[in-house]
């Protein structure tokens, strides 16, 4: 089945909400952790401070793909949807239904992560 841009739009947008509902959700797991050792046991803050790093780690995670999202969005706005970045060739429909902030093609995407080698 191929999808059209305006497919791809309504993909990205709810995308888009449940990455801001997710966002909404988990900003109490990573508020500041109590050092106060009275209050809480050494074990207990060692487990707040690495679910802290974790849940700072996804909120992270989240921005870049939102940050990705409002690009491809622009991009269909631009009518540049759907084309690599590197060699100007349309991306594959597979490649943009499975991930569709994709911005390059299969080949320019493997050739960026082919190891450089030294001689």
């Amino acid at each position: 089945m191929t999808l059209t841009n305006n497919d791809f739009k309504t993909l990205l947008i709810n995308l888009k909400t449940e990455l801001s509902k997710l966002e909404q959700e988990n900003t109490e797991a990573s508020a500041a952790v109590e050092l106060d050792q009275q209050k809480v046991g050494r074990l207990s803050r060692m487990d707040a401070m690495q679910t802290q790093a974790m849940s700072q780690e996804a909120k992270r995670r989240r921005a870049l793909k939102l940050a990705r999202i409002e690009l491809a969005l622009k991009q269909i706005e631009d009518d540049d949807y759907g084309y690599c970045v590197e060699c100007d060739e349309p991306i594959a429909q597979a490649r943009l239904q499975f991930d569709p902030t994709a911005t390059m093609c299969v080949v320019c995407a493997n050739k960026l992560e082919q190891p450089t080698t030294i001689n």
